[in-house]
């Protein structure tokens, strides 16, 4: 197989739109990806390692992605020629999942959230400092304004969050936004569930090598919550699958931001943990930087192409990412 080859599947159709649907849908997205940090937290108290629980991220997904395609009878969109991109796809995006699951056990949910954000205003420093794409003002000032909210957050000079914790929220920020710029290669010639399906076949044998290094038994209260680690994360994606299939972009990315509501509510129901003063000063920055990215994106989008219709799928991962990985 080589990635010069024709595309595996045919240009795709849009599911006729529903406003409403999309952003219910992505909504219960962000929910499950709350849900499935919320609960690595959780296994990372009672002993479970990093090894472990990216296995079960992973692998879960797998099983559950076959079953529902061959009850479709869609089995042919995980068709493709560019085996070599999948596998580089996914190596940067385990690195960025273990960086995900880092900051989950390392800093209290609502801080982490937060700093999943920064993905879009690290695309924008890819774009201009990497490829040497044009970038004007908007999004130059957009990158300071997210970077002095990261500031707010980290308190320099006070009672600093964990170093290595910050370190994996950044690095986890960055790796998105890299990865958004793979997935936009791939989407071009496979389908959205394609780069899905293989990104986690790929990343459960990785974790598998691990495993028995690493893995150890577990109470039945641990292991169901390894299942709803990969369960919540599986169901995450499909939701904004279908959040998009029903809605644009522009209409559906605002509800990313409602996972810092999640995260909060887990955070004190769960782990009795309040978000500390420096996330209500440093969370509006970051996420105003993300808002105004994500609108000079689509302003410069239709002044390029005023008739074009973008492919949703592509942009959808390249400003906010499957998450999460």
């Amino acid at each position: 197989m080589t990635a010069s080859a024709t595309p595996a599947i045919p240009p795709r159709t849009r599911t006729q739109d529903s406003p409403l649907a999309a952003l219910g849908l992505r909504v219960l997205g962000m929910f499950m990806l709350s849900a499935m940090f919320m609960l690595i937290r959780l296994a990372s108290r009672h002993g479970v390692s990093v090894p472990e629980m990216l296995f079960w991220r992973q692998g879960m997904a797998v099983p559950i992605m076959l079953l529902w395609l061959a009850a479709r009878g869609e089995m042919s969109l995980l068709k493709t020629h560019r085996v070599p991109a999948h596998l580089g796809r996914a190596a940067v995006g385990t690195l960025g999942l273990l960086c995900n699951v880092g900051t989950a056990t390392l800093l209290p949910l609502p801080v982490g959230t937060t700093l999943s954000f920064t993905s879009p205003i690290f695309a924008v420093l890819i774009a201009g400092l990497v490829l040497r794409e044009k970038v004007g003002p908007w999004r130059w000032s957009a990158v300071l304004i997210g970077f002095a909210g990261v500031l707010l957050i980290a308190r320099p000079g006070a009672e600093p969050i964990a170093l290595a914790g910050l370190a994996s929220g950044l690095g986890a920020g960055l790796i998105v936004a890299t990865v958004s710029f793979q997935v936009r290669s791939l989407a071009r010639t496979d389908s959205p569930i394609a780069c899905v399906f293989w990104f986690s076949a790929f990343g459960a044998v990785v974790a598998a090598i691990a495993l028995p290094l690493y893995g150890q038994p577990h109470p039945w209260q641990v292991w169901l919550m390894l299942v709803g680690v990969g369960l919540a994360g599986t169901l995450a994606q499909f939701f904004i699958a279908a959040a998009l299939s029903r809605g644009a972009v522009a209409t559906v990315v605002v509800m990313d931001y409602t996972s810092l509501i999640w995260a909060t509510g887990f955070g004190v129901l769960v782990f009795g943990e309040w978000p500390p003063a420096s996330i209500w000063l440093g969370a509006p920055l970051v996420i105003g930087a993300g808002l105004l990215i994500t609108w000079r994106e689509i302003v410069l989008a239709k002044a390029i192409a005023p008739t074009t219709s973008l492919d949703d799928a592509a942009l959808e991962e390249a400003k906010a990412g499957p998450q999460p990985l």
